[in-house]
């Protein structure tokens, strides 16, 4: 079995599970947000139900927050009304779910994890299996502690090679993208190895884990390794069991990557299947550019990022936002100098949360603007109006380039 299929048949009891499978999955914790909980709280009351751990079951305020809306307000009030009413472990505003969840110690290597945000994929960093659900099936699993779920086939991305200059698991995210397409991975799981995943940190494994399920994935995956393993023992006293696949395990596709040929990358506006290399989108004028959210907007991508900027300033035709992933993460740019060094060349820090990512709070685009972000997605509308485009990319492309105000190669500052 590889490390996908071994995982779920530990959390099912099982001894074997194969692809198209059929299971109860047993999850080690999961955790549900303002935005999705609220759609199940009330039901959840008038049905009594109870929580199956109230330890494992997780509540997180972090779309919206602070609220710019009435409604966004409202399921805010309600979300913490429900973590109290069941003592839940709650995070209000504290930080992204993505950031926060293996942060503060809850993803261990070898178990299962399910949250109502599609990027839950992000845990496979650490070598665990994790996936989104809707707002419905965690109204189960908050109440069981499983959930029936088809064991996914593989695809092992294999990549070996010194990774160059400023190229980071944003950049391999990408690269990857434009190679499976949209739903080339679709209900599947995407497994990563090699010397040049090994090469890369946490922060970046975090980054390339988080954008599997672009690709359709169910999950994204990496072997817990001893960097892996480091980032787990500091945060947990918890007994785990690293998972590894079997040489003998089977792909539904192996692709082999020369991880020395991989450069920096931007995705052109309509999806992360349009990623070139970052001279093919050079000299492309931007007056918006966003740094942070759960793809990158941890510590790394600060640093990367600082190294660029400091001491130069933001083009007076940008505007540069900067969403730190957890609180942590922000009093740690405070502590650097991070902070300091990027408001005097001319950006806006804001509190750690979503921000405009999904399109729903706190630094829309308008009509025509074209935005250079560090998320995730950059389908039309993704964030603000249809007739505005994004360009997804990596930290130092953004730091690179918000200096001119165009796309520019970081190699080159």
């Amino acid at each position: 079995m590889n490390i996908t299929e071994k995982i779920l048949a530990k959390a099912a009891g099982l001894d074997q599970a194969e692809p198209g499978q059929i299971i109860e999955v047993n999850v080690d914790a999961a955790f549900t947000v303002e935005k999705q909980g609220p759609l199940f709280f009330d039901e959840f009351r008038k049905m009594g139900l109870t929580i199956w751990d109230k330890e494992k079951a997780i509540i997180l305020v972090d779309h919206g927050t602070p609220p710019s809306k009435i409604m966004d307000a409202n399921l805010i009030t309600d979300t913490i009304q429900f973590a109290k009413e069941y003592e839940l472990p709650l995070y209000n505003s504290e930080g992204i779910c993505h950031q926060i969840m293996p942060e503060k110690g809850y993803i261990l290597p070898g178990f299962a994890y399910v949250g109502t945000d599609s990027h839950t994929t992000t845990y496979g960093a650490l070598g665990a299996f994790s996936t989104g659900l809707g707002a419905t099936e965690m109204a189960w699993v908050f109440n069981k502690g499983s959930i029936w779920m088809k064991v996914p086939s593989s695809i092992l991305i294999q990549i070996d090679g010194e990774l160059p200059k400023h190229v980071y698991g944003k950049d391999v995210a990408l690269a990857v993208m434009a190679l499976l397409g949209p739903d080339g991975a679709s209900y599947k799981a995407i497994e990563y190895r090699g010397s040049s995943i090994r090469q890369l940190s946490m922060d970046s494994r975090f980054s390339l884990c988080n954008m599997a399920v672009e690709a359709g994935a169910k999950n994204g995956i990496i072997e817990a390794d001893e960097k892996a393993i480091a980032y787990v023992k500091e945060r947990s006293n918890r007994e785990f069991q690293a998972v590894h696949s079997d040489p003998d395990a089977v792909y539904d596709k192996v692709y082999h990557i020369d991880g020395a040929k991989l450069a920096p990358m931007v995705a052109k506006p309509g999806g992360s299947q349009h990623s070139v290399p970052v001279d093919e989108a050079e000299g492309v004028p931007f007056t918006r550019a966003l740094l942070g959210t759960c793809t990158n907007g941890r510590m790394e991508d600060f640093r990367i990022a600082r190294e660029i900027i400091k001491g130069k300033k933001v083009s007076p035709d940008v505007r540069l936002q900067v969403i730190p992933g957890s609180r942590a993460i922000y009093k740690q740019c405070i502590e650097e100098g991070i902070v300091q060094d990027f408001l005097e060349a001319g950006a806006i820090w804001c509190n750690p949360q979503c921000g405009p990512c999904a399109g729903g709070h706190y630094g829309l685009l308008g009509k025509g603007e074209v935005c250079l972000s560090t998320s995730n997605r950059n389908m039309v509308g993704r964030m603000g109006d249809p007739t505005s485009e994004v360009y997804l990319t990596s930290p130092a492309v953004v730091a690179a380039s918000v200096i001119s105000g165009r796309i520019t190669d970081p190699r080159k500052i």
